[in-house]
């Protein structure tokens, strides 16, 4: 198996993230209604995987079928719903880094979990640092186990979501 490896944090990953957003609103910019960047390339210091992960949020569900239409054609491999969570996914593999690309509808409660969760890491450094040490001890026991990586790192998520939702109560509205 192949080592995951988790990389220091890259100034670099914003402007990929951007010319991922700005080339796939050339292609349809009439069925998007935002291109986040999510994943831990979008939480500034944060190391990471070398692969930028965005979600693409569309009109509806008929943009999705469209939309993933057309994404081969630029080189995307389609990926389906792989964790039925209604984000399909789509891959690219370039020079040194990847791109996760996700569509969804907005109402997709995955999307809005992974949004709450890159914003509490950016505004919690030391919550930010402790996922980073854990990913990096993850990456090393793993010895290429995709599984045993990601299902490291769920418990971890799942607190760090009841503490966003906790914040989010607590902070008044506007």
């Amino acid at each position: 198996m192949r080592p995951i490896r988790v990389l220091d944090y890259d100034p670099a990953w914003p402007a990929l993230f951007d010319a991922a957003r700005c080339e796939l609103l050339a292609l349809a910019a009439d069925r998007v209604l935002a291109i986040e960047h999510i994943g831990s390339t979008a939480v500034p210091g944060l190391a990471a995987k070398p692969k930028i992960d965005l979600d693409a949020v569309l009109v509806d569900k008929a943009a999705l079928a469209a939309v993933g239409a057309l994404l081969p054609s630029a080189g995307f491999q389609d990926h389906g719903d792989p964790y039925g969570e209604g984000r399909w996914l789509f891959t690219r593999d370039h020079e040194g880094y990847g791109l996760r690309l996700y569509l969804c509808t907005p109402d997709n409660p995955a999307h809005r979990d992974r949004i709450r969760f890159r914003d509490y890491l950016r505004a919690h450094p030391q919550r930010a640092n402790k996922y980073q040490a854990l990913k990096r001890h993850l990456a090393g026991e793993a010895n290429g186990d995709w599984d045993i990586y990601t299902g490291g790192k769920s418990d971890f998520v799942a607190e760090t979501l009841r503490l966003a939702a906790i914040e989010a109560e607590r902070s008044p509205r506007g």
